[in-house]
C-alpha cells in the first residue's frame, strides 16, 4: 500500500518524507490557499518545490471543467516535473482528458469519485489513479469504504491496471481499513499517518526498558 500525504505544507511532507514511508503527495486548490499559496507563479513554483522534497508521484489539479481548458493546464502542469500526475475531475469532460493523457502516457488522477460507476469509467479511460472520497461519504451518512471494496471487486475482475486512491482519509483507523480492503493507495493528513506509530504498550514498555536499564548502571 503507498502513502501519500494531502497536503501543500512543505513542513509536513518534509516530516512525512524524513519517515522514510512517503509515497507521494495530493494537492488541491483549496490545500494550496489554506497555505497562503494563490497566483499562478506560486502555485506552480509550490509544485516545484514539493517535487524536490518527495521521489514519488504529485498530484496537481487543473482548475478548467472543460476539455480544451483541461488539455492546456494538464500539459503545462506535466511540462513542470516527471513526477507531477494531472489531477482531473470526474465529469465528461474530465473522462475525455483522461483518455487524452493516458494515450500520451501523461499519468492522471481522477478526483471527486462518490460512485463504483464514477471509477469505472475513470479506468475505462486509462487513470492511472482514482480518488474515491470516503470521509466525505461517511459525512453524509454512507458507507465510504464499501465503495472501495466494490471498486476493488470490479478492478479484479477485468484486470484495470488503475489504482485505487482512498482519498478523504480522515483517521488512522480509515488508513488500516483501507488497507484491509485492498486500496492500492490511500491519502490522508499527517496526523493519520502518524497516528499508526501510536500504542499505549508500546510507550509503556519503552519506559519500563529505559527504567531498567537505568538501574543496572
Amino acid at each position: 500500500m503507498k502513502f501519500f500525504i494531502d497536503t501543500a505544507n512543505l513542513e509536513q511532507i518534509k516530516e512525512a518524507q524524513a519517515l522514510g514511508i512517503l509515497d507521494g503527495v495530493t494537492t488541491n486548490p483549496s490545500l494550496m490557499a489554506k497555505e497562503g499559496i494563490t497566483g499562478e507563479a506560486n502555485i506552480i513554483n509550490h509544485y516545484k518545490a514539493i517535487c524536490e522534497i518527495v521521489d514519488g508521484d504529485v498530484s496537481a489539479e487543473v482548475i478548467a471543467t472543460d476539455f480544451e481548458g483541461m488539455v492546456r493546464e494538464g500539459e503545462a502542469l506535466a511540462s513542470l516535473h516527471p513526477q507531477i500526475v494531472v489531477k482531473l475531475p470526474m465529469i465528461g469532460d474530465g473522462v475525455k482528458a483522461c483518455k487524452y493523457f493516458s494515450d500520451k502516457g501523461i499519468k492522471t488522477n481522477v478526483t471527486l469519485v462518490f460512485s463504483a460507476g464514477q471509477a469505472l469509467l475513470a479506468a475505462k479511460a486509462g487513470a492511472t489513479y482514482v480518488s474515491p472520497f470516503i470521509g466525505r461519504l461517511d459525512d453524509i451518512s454512507t458507507d465510504g469504504l464499501n465503495l472501495i471494496t466494490e471498486i476493488r471487486e470490479i478492478y479484479d475482475n477485468y484486470l484495470f491496471e488503475t489504482q485505487i486512491l482512498a482519498a478523504s482519509v480522515r483517521h488512522t483507523m480509515h488508513i488500516i481499513d483501507c488497507a484491509k480492503i485492498g486500496a492500492d493507495v490511500m491519502t490522508g493528513p499527517l496526523s493519520a499517518i502518524s497516528g499508526l506509530l501510536k500504542h499505549p504498550l508500546t510507550d509503556i514498555g519503552l519506559e519500563k526498558f529505559l527504567a531498567d536499564y537505568k538501574k543496572g548502571n
